[in-house]
C-alpha cells in the first residue's frame, strides 16, 4: 500500500525556516504577499504554531495601517491571510476589508462574455478581454471560501462560474494540460504554451473545491471541475521530471525545473486523495526539499511572469531571487503532507 515518505520533524523544521525568511521579505499589499501569507496560514492551519498566525497579522495589520491600494484581480489575493485572520481572531477590520474586497469583485472588476473576470494587475485595462489561470488562485478561491464562511451563495455560485469558464477557455482537452490565458477579443491563446505556474494555480484550486463547499456534488460546476482535475492530473503525472519537479514549460525539455508550479501541482495530488499519485508526491518531497536553502529561500522559482510572446520568453525568466509565491506555494505543499498523514493516523482516508 502507498505511503508518504517524509520526516515530520525535519519537515517542520523547514516550514520553520520558511516561514521564518519570508517574513523578512519586504513585501506590499498584492499578489505576492497574498500567495506567501496563504501559505503561512496554511502552515498554522496544519501544525496549530501560534506564532505562524502572529507574525502574519502583525505585518498584515501594519500593512493595513500604511493604507490599502486600488483593488486588482491581483490584489484580491490578500483576502486570503484576511479570511484566515478573521476566522481565528474575529475582528471586524479584516471583514471590513474582505467585503471591500468582494464589493470590487461583484460589481467593479472588469468582466466579458459569461461574467468571466479579466484578470488585471493594476488600474488600468492591461489585458483587454484576457483570462488568466492566475486569477482562479487570486479570486475565485478567495470567493469560494468567502461566499461558504459569510454563507454568500451568490458568491459561491460566482466562484463557480469562473472555473466553469475558464476551463472552457484554458484547458487543451486533447491532453487535459492548461494553457496560460486566453484572448476573448482574438479568440485565441496568444502563444499557447502549457505554462507550469498556470497549471499549477488550476490544478491546486480546484483540488480544493471540494474540501470548501458543502454537498459540492449538488453543483453541476462542480461536476465539471472534478472531471477538469481528473484529466489534468493525469496527464501531469507524464511530465514530472526525474527529481519530481515539472517545468516552466511542461511539455519543453529544454526548459528549467521551476519550483512554485511543482509545489502547487503535489499539492492538488495530495488533496485529491488518490493513493495512485502518492509515488509521484514523494518524489516531489525530495525535489522540493533540495530547493530550500539553509535561510529558508525557496530556491528556482521564476520570477511574475505575464502570457509571454514565444518560447524564448518563458525560458528565460530569472529564478534568481526569492519569490513570494514560492515561498507560500512550498508551504502549503508541506502543510499539505501534515495534513494527509494526519487524517490517515485518524483513519480518514
Amino acid at each position: 500500500m502507498g505511503k508518504l515518505e517524509f520526516d515530520r520533524n525535519c519537515m517542520e523544521q523547514t516550514m520553520d525556516r520558511i516561514v521564518e525568511r519570508t517574513m523578512r521579505m519586504d513585501m506590499t499589499w498584492d499578489w505576492p504577499c497574498g500567495v506567501a501569507y496563504y501559505g503561512i496560514a496554511e502552515a498554522y492551519e496544519a501544525t496549530g504554531k501560534q506564532e505562524y498566525l502572529d507574525l502574519m497579522k502583525e505585518r498584515v495589520d501594519e500593512l493595513i495601517s500604511l493604507g490599502l491600494p486600488d483593488f486588482t484581480v491581483n490584489t484580491c489575493a490578500m483576502g486570503h491571510a484576511l479570511l484566515t485572520l478573521y476566522q481565528h481572531t474575529g475582528q471586524e477590520v479584516y471583514k471590513d476589508i474582505i467585503e471591500a474586497k468582494l464589493n470590487y469583485l461583484e460589481h467593479e472588476a472588469l468582466r466579458f462574455g459569461d461574467h468571466v473576470l479579466q484578470h488585471t494587475v493594476s488600474a488600468d485595462n492591461d489585458f483587454p478581454e484576457q483570462c488568466w489561470a492566475d486569477t482562479l488562485f487570486m479570486a475565485a478561491l478567495f470567493l469560494l471560501r468567502a461566499g461558504v464562511m459569510l454563507e454568500r451563495p451568490e458568491l459561491t455560485a460566482d466562484a463557480l462560474n469562473q472555473w466553469y469558464w475558464h476551463i472552457q477557455y484554458l484547458q487543451d482537452e486533447k491532453n487535459g494540460l492548461w494553457y496560460h490565458g486566453y484572448n476573448h477579443i482574438t479568440k485565441d491563446h496568444m502563444s499557447g504554451f502549457y505554462w507550469g505556474r498556470a497549471n499549477c494555480w488550476a490544478a491546486y484550486t480546484m483540488s480544493q473545491v471540494a474540501h470548501i463547499l458543502p454537498e459540492c456534488y449538488l453543483y453541476p460546476e462542480y461536476l465539471e471541475i472534478a472531471g477538469s482535475l481528473n484529466e489534468q492530473l493525469s496527464a501531469l503525472k507524464l511530465y514530472q521530471t526525474d527529481s519530481g519537479l515539472w517545468r516552466t514549460l511542461l511539455d519543453d525539455d529544454e526548459s528549467y525545473e521551476e519550483v512554485s508550479a511543482s509545489a502547487g501541482i503535489a499539492a492538488a495530488m495530495l488533496a485529491k486523495k488518490n493513493p495512485l499519485y502518492l509515488k509521484y508526491v514523494n518524489k516531489t518531497v525530495q525535489g522540493l526539499l533540495a530547493n530550500v536553502a539553509e535561510d529558508g529561500r525557496v530556491m528556482n522559482v521564476s520570477g511574475g511572469t505575464a502570457v509571454m510572446k514565444d518560447r524564448e520568453g518563458y525560458r528565460n525568466i530569472s529564478r534568481k531571487w526569492i519569490q513570494g509565491w514560492g515561498q507560500g506555494m512550498a508551504l502549503t505543499f508541506f502543510a499539505g503532507l501534515l495534513q494527509y498523514d494526519a487524517m490517515k493516523g485518524d483513519g480518514a482516508l
